[in-house]
């Protein structure tokens, strides 16, 4: 069953392969994210959990954003959801009443194409949603996984974007494949789960590390926690300090391990996300991973 409970342990039990950190002694409780406008300039804000559930806005959270932005600060999406180009990501924000522009919004998946960039051409095996096609990876060479093999045999690494349309039936033509043949495999969204309307959702990131461990293969992880996606949304606010930098997330072991691993301040959100079924101080006592702050929703 997949349900906080299986997420949280999910997370403890691969996290010898998550970054290291070090976090604040307590964290403190704040009522609402602009509490903090007088210690932060740049705010990196989660999408799933913190300002959407699935394909809702999170009540409150609009009006969050209008208040930061109105004050003169900096607001950007830090985001995992790789498996969407940029353009769908834009346009389902401004669905949810947000309005970003491209320069306001990371993901993962930007971060992967910029190391992808200049690198070898290789065949590439997706998992992602064919619904959207190659929109945003026309320059790559790749082919949707399916259920046929050949595919599979065919290509020359693996670019784990999406798992909206996976199924066991690929996962164990991945796994064997790997298994025959060893190849690079690229996680554009480390996530074990994402919080949908009816529950939480099976991510890239529980494919990836059930290949780790079916393989063997040395996976590369692109998004929260790892640095290279902290990096990237920084680069593109010279001049702000991390010390003035606060990550939102509302998952232990992405957004606050990786604000805290990249050196700058953390906010969890318990209301809305990966802990809600949870004690959300039981969970940060057990896992160590301490938040700067802690609020039920932004």
């Amino acid at each position: 069953m997949t349900d906080a409970r299986w997420a949280f342990e999910a997370y403890e039990s691969i996290r010898s392969r998550l970054p290291q950190a070090r976090f604040p002694a307590a964290p403190r409780r704040i009522g609402r994210l602009t509490d903090l406008m007088d210690e932060a300039d740049l705010f990196l804000l989660d999408a799933f959990g913190v300002l959407n559930v699935g394909e809702s806005a999170i009540p409150g959270a609009v009006e969050a954003v209008v208040t930061l932005i109105a004050a003169g600060k900096r607001v950007m999406v830090v985001s995992n959801a790789a498996g969407y180009c940029k353009r769908v990501m834009l346009a389902r924000y401004r669905r949810l009443g947000f309005r970003f522009g491209a320069d306001d919004v990371v993901s993962s998946r930007d971060v992967l194409l910029t190391e992808l960039d200049g690198g070898p051409a290789l065949r590439w095996g997706l998992m992602a949603a064919s619904a959207h096609g190659h929109e945003g990876i026309e320059h790559l060479n790749g082919t949707f996984l399916g259920d046929d093999a050949h595919p599979y045999h065919d290509a020359e690494g693996f670019l784990l974007l999406g798992s909206g349309e996976w199924s066991e039936t690929r996962q164990a033509l991945l796994e064997a494949t790997l298994i025959a043949n060893p190849r690079p495999v690229l996680v554009g969204n480390p996530d074990l789960v994402a919080p949908r309307e009816a529950g939480l959702s099976k991510e890239p990131g529980h494919y990836a590390h059930r290949l780790i461990d079916a393989t063997g293969i040395s996976s590369r992880f692109f998004g929260k926690p790892y640095a290279s996606i902290f990096d990237h949304a920084l680069a593109m606010c010279p001049g702000v300090d991390r010390s003035r930098t606060v990550m939102v997330g509302d998952t232990l072991h992405t957004d606050i391990l990786g604000g805290a691993a990249a050196g700058i301040k953390t906010a969890l959100v318990t209301g809305h996300g990966a802990l809600v079924g949870l004690h959300p101080e039981a969970a940060i006592e057990a896992s160590g991973i301490r938040p700067d702050f802690v609020m039920s929703s932004i």
